[in-house]
């Protein structure tokens, strides 16, 4: 699924640039863990604005990727999620289930995803804050 959502991705926003920073399923000593830290790391640290984590059910890529300071990635297998989520939320990871979702509806998320920005709202920023909070260690 990875390399035709790549080839798509790119069809449809060219003035993107995406990277490819995982396996591609061949190696049975890939783990998930491993691909959605350097995912998380490289969102961290500004190497990119946004990522897709691509794994089985995308469950486990999402929670990994959520141990990362300032990632908040989530699951989404419907496109009003997938843009909800940056809008709402100021989420910049997208995680996809290979086995739940065909090609055609993670190129919609993906799309929706890339495609979304944070609202901004007074009630957005007051929530994200109490999120920050949450990962600063800074309530109890």
């Amino acid at each position: 699924m990875k390399s035709e959502l790549l080839r798509r991705v790119a069809a449809a926003r060219p003035g993107d640039t995406l990277m490819d920073l995982g396996g591609d399923g061949s190696d049975p000593t890939d783990d998930y863990p491993d691909f959605a830290e350097r995912l998380g790391l490289a969102v961290r640290d500004g190497r990119v604005d946004r990522g897709i984590l691509i794994c089985g059910s995308g469950v486990g890529a999402s929670v990994a990727a959520n141990k990362v300071k300032g990632v908040r990635a989530a699951v989404c297998h419907d496109t009003y999620s997938a843009h909800q989520g940056v809008e709402h939320d100021d989420m910049n990871v997208l995680a996809l289930g290979a086995r739940v979702i065909g090609a055609e509806l993670a190129l919609e998320c993906s799309l929706a995803f890339l495609g979304a920005t944070f609202s901004g709202e007074e009630r957005h920023r007051r929530r994200l804050g109490k999120v920050l909070a949450i990962e600063a260690g800074e309530t109890d």
